[in-house]
């Protein structure tokens, strides 16, 4: 016995409001049609199975009908293919949410309202669920290809494009991975080879001023000899070259996934798939008397709502200048330090813990950006759910674009650049020096504040990614053990039906919404985004990047078929606007790895240094003044 969805509730008495709220929901329902079975437990589910003559209409509205589905006849029960089971979820799930009660109220209102406290369609015991569990979603399959045709027949053409895109993105991934640690490797053998780093190293009579007000002595610029050698490690020739190499692998790996997509929608027929013209046909499902929404545009309502981005945008820019204010300060207490390894490393520290503080800043500033957006999104009542989708996408992403790089745009374009000279100084609050790069170069911050914020997220993020809902799932298995004793429910035994255990088995399971998928979109893209923009300042990026993805996979996966309940099926043609994100990127990260190398890197003054003003050229073997 099938059942296409289920619906959550609390137990509450008889003639209370909510008992009288869930009651009229399913009284709605059940003069659609639906067939609906009560269990109880400790809460109620009731299961829904919709009239077989729903989904005929639905064929005859798009006419065109699933090529693996044969019309079913009226007197016979209808196969129930997977294709099929994903159809009849997805247009199940609309009708669910879009049933209004006389009261006015839909079961997203009745969920705030703690009516209902859960929906959801059932993990299946079927074939193609147990493949995916034993050859997809365990760890030792991590080089494996995936059966993205079976993620498709379980889990819809929306979740597969993602892992099919995930997939080709980490396989090309391989290649930028590769040449990375060519050039880092590259760069560490010519450790002690740069002609400027031994002139620095031999620089012993060149005496520096004070780099703090208070107990900062003078200082000599062969101190820096070593920091001079790590700083030519990163920025040399083999890294301009990579930088260019990665603006092209940008654009070429976009490129072959458009091919790619192109490739896999047309074996699933679905190119000329209309999401728009789908969505009108459930609408008729829902109510055959419904009307065409009447939208206008309102200046008004845009115009507070570009005011109001900006605003966020300001915030978010402000927190990066809070980070500022936090090196300043840090600097300053750790040149006062009494260790002598913290005063003089005070500037690297400073550099460090701040990663860190941005790192915390990033995890807290999501949770934000997320209410933000969807309430900006609310606010702008678009007409349809992919409208929403994606002014919800360009939203979110444009304020975490913020809090991930604003502080990053600062190191590379700013620091050392505004902090003024010596008898000069700008100052904040009149009291602390504004931080200045080191003396060997401020490309070294920006590998620094990347590497630590790269290797924080794609460990504490992926294990808390992975423990959270792993430690939930055990807690509500454990809170939600069913009842001992028996529970007569009209003349059947309600301990002995067969649908009960399947039914507490994936309520225990973590809660899936419909931007369960878009987070792992939005975490792929941000890394996209620390691996091509600033990769000139990071050539060992794209390597954490595919060390990462490989375990991804395989994470989401094991969350998706093991730890959470089933997602919605959604058709697709393609990852919808991420594509448009993904090309604007790419072009941000010509221009950004082309200010790294003319602005924050000293490749091009240290040139015209080696090719013009070095002794080697003047021939004088005289010391460096």
């Amino acid at each position: 016995e099938k059942w296409d969805f289920i619906l959550v509730s609390g137990i509450h008495e008889v003639g209370s409001e909510k008992e009288i709220k869930r009651k009229k929901f399913l009284d709605e329902l059940s003069k659609k049609g639906f067939t609906i079975k009560k269990i109880e437990d400790k809460k109620l589910f009731y299961g829904v199975r919709a009239p077989e003559q729903i989904f005929r209409k639905y064929q005859c509205l798009l006419r065109n009908p699933d090529r693996k589905l044969n019309n079913p006849d009226v007197h016979h029960k209808t196969p129930v293919t997977t294709s099929f089971s994903l159809l009849r979820i997805r247009i199940v799930n609309f009708i669910l949410q879009n049933t209004t009660t006389p009261d006015l109220e839909k079961l997203q209102d009745l969920m705030k309202k703690k009516v209902f406290e859960a929906t959801f369609p059932l993990h299946e015991k079927e074939e193609v669920r147990e493949f995916l569990k034993e050859r997809w979603a365990r760890w030792r399959d991590i080089f494996c290809q995936q059966p993205i045709e079976k993620i498709r027949c379980y889990f819809g053409e929306k979740v597969a494009l993602y892992f099919a895109w995930l997939g080709w993105y980490t396989y090309l991934l391989g290649i930028a991975a590769v040449a990375g640690l060519v050039v880092f490797v590259a760069g560490i053998t010519v450790f002690n080879s740069s002609q400027v780093s031994k002139e620095i190293c031999e620089a012993d009579s060149t005496i520096m001023c004070p780099l703090c007000d208070q107990k900062c002595p003078f200082w000599l610029l062969s101190d820096t000899c070593t920091y001079a050698k790590v700083t030519h490690m990163i920025d040399n020739e083999g890294t301009v070259l990579f930088a260019m190499f990665m603006a092209i692998w940008a654009t070429v790996f976009l490129e072959l996934w458009k091919r790619r997509r192109a490739t896999v929608v047309t074996d699933w027929d679905l190119y000329k798939w209309d999401e728009e013209e789908e969505d009108l046909a459930m609408e008729l499902l829902n109510n055959l008397q419904q009307e065409p929404r009447q939208y206008q545009h309102s200046y008004f309502r845009s115009t507070i709502i570009l005011l109001l981005v900006l605003l966020m945008i300001a915030v978010l820019i402000g927190i990066a200048h809070a980070l500022v204010i936090y090196r300043v300060v840090a600097t300053a207490f750790f040149t006062q330090s009494n260790s002598e390894f913290l005063r003089e490393q005070a500037n690297t520290m400073a550099v460090m813990t701040g990663a860190v503080l941005h790192y915390i800043t990033i995890v807290t500033m999501t949770k934000v950006n997320r209410r933000v957006a969807l309430y900006l999104c609310d606010l702008e009542k678009p007409r349809t759910f992919s409208q929403r989708e994606n002014n919800f996408t360009v939203k979110l992403f444009t304020f975490q674009f913020f809090t991930n790089f604003s502080s990053l745009i600062y190191i590379a374009f700013f620091l050392g650049r505004i902090n003024g000279h010596p008898g000069n100084y700008v100052r904040i609050a009149g009291k602390w020096r504004l931080e200045e790069c080191h003396p060997s170069g401020c490309i070294t911050d920006l590998f620094i504040q990347m590497a630590i914020i790269m290797l924080l997220k794609q460990t504490i993020s992926n294990v808390m990614e992975y423990l959270i809902p792993w430690i939930t799932h055990k807690i509500h298995k454990k809170q939600q053990r069913p009842k001992k004793r028996s529970v007569m429910l009209g003349e059947e035994e309600e301990v002995e039906d067969p649908c009960k255990r399947q039914w507490l088995s994936n309520y225990q399971l973590n809660e899936v919404n419909v931007f369960s998928l878009f987070d792992e979109f939005l975490e792929m893209v941000i890394q996209y985004s620390f691996t091509t923009i600033f990769v000139a300042a990071f050539p060992l990026a794209p390597l954490l990047a595919f060390c990462n993805n490989l375990f991804e996979i395989r994470l989401d996966a094991i969350k998706m078929m093991r730890l959470y309940r089933r997602m919605v099926p959604r058709k697709a043609k393609d990852i919808g606007i991420w594509l448009q994100v993904l090309e604007a990127i790419g072009i941000l990260a010509v221009i950004g790895n082309g200010l790294v190398i003319a602005i924050t890197s000293d490749f091009i003054p240290l040139q015209v240094y080696k090719y013009t003003y070095s002794p080697c050229v003047m021939e004088n073997s005289t010391g460096v003044e």
